[in-house]
C-alpha cells in the first residue's frame, strides 16, 4: 500500500448504525452452481428483510459483471479477483450497517474463506445453495450449460471448471427440490436464532 495513503475514521460507528437500523449488519454469501437458485433466493430473502424494516442490498454476480468487474473473464485468476473485489465491497456495505446479500457461484473455497477473513466469523454467513448438476441444467433457460458442453464456453463451472462445495457452511439449503419460500424462511429463522434480527423486526 502507498505510504502516503491513510485510513480515515468517521464519527459514526458500526454500533451507532446498528442501533439506528435495529439489526446487526452481516454478509449473507449465497454460493452454488449456476442455476442453483442463488439470485432468486437472495432477492426473496432481501424482500422479506426489507418488509421487516431492515437495511439490505443484493450484490448479484451478473450485475457486477456489467460494471465493477466488466474487465474480468472467467479464468481462475479472474474469478479470484472478481471475488476479491466483491469481498471488499461487501465489507464496505457491512460497515454502513447493511445486511448484504451476495449471489455468486464463487467456486473456490479459498476465495470464499478469504472474504470471511476480511470481516470475521460473526459477520460472514456462508449459505450453500445445493442443487444437483442435472437439475441446474434443466433450469438453464439461457442455454449456458448446453453451450459449455459443446465447448462454446470455456471455464464453465460444473462442466469445464470445478466447483468446490463449502465444507462447513452456516446453512445448507436444498434449493434443488425445496421451494424458494421454504428456503427463504430457513434463512430468516437462522438470522433470528443468531440474534441478528431484533424481536421487533
Amino acid at each position: 500500500m502507498n505510504k502516503h495513503i491513510f485510513l480515515q475514521n468517521g464519527l459514526v460507528s458500526i454500533t451507532d448504525r446498528q442501533l439506528q437500523a435495529g439489526h446487526k449488519p452481516v454478509i449473507l454469501w449465497f454460493t452454488g452452481l449456476s442455476g442453483a437458485g442463488k439470485s432468486t433466493l437472495a432477492h426473496a430473502v432481501e424482500k422479506a428483510l426489507f418488509d421487516k424494516g431492515c437495511r439490505t442490498f443484493v450484490i448479484d454476480g451478473d450485475n457486477v459483471r456489467h460494471g465493477l468487474c466488466a474487465d474480468l473473464g472467467f479464468s481462475a485468476d479472474d474469478r479470484q479477483e472478481n471475488i476479491r473485489r466483491i469481498g471488499e465491497m461487501s465489507k464496505l456495505f457491512l460497515q454502513a450497517g447493511v445486511i448484504t446479500l451476495t449471489a455468486f457461484i464463487s467456486p473456490f473455497r479459498a476465495d470464499r474463506n478469504r472474504v470471511r477473513s476480511l470481516v470475521g466469523e460473526n459477520e460472514f454467513i456462508e449459505i450453500y445453495c445445493k442443487a444437483d448438476l442435472n437439475i441446474c441444467e434443466q433450469r438453464d433457460v439461457k442455454g449456458l450449460y448446453a453451450k459449455a458442453r459443446r465447448g462454446e464456453i470455456a471455464d464453465f463451472t460444473g462442466i469445464s471448471s470445478p466447483y468446490e462445495a463449502p465444507e462447513n457452511p452456516e446453512l445448507v439449503l436444498d434449493t434443488g427440490s425445496a421451494t424458494i419460500e421454504c428456503c427463504a424462511d430457513e434463512v430468516l429463522t437462522y438470522l433470528e436464532m443468531r440474534g441478528i434480527l431484533n424481536a421487533s423486526n
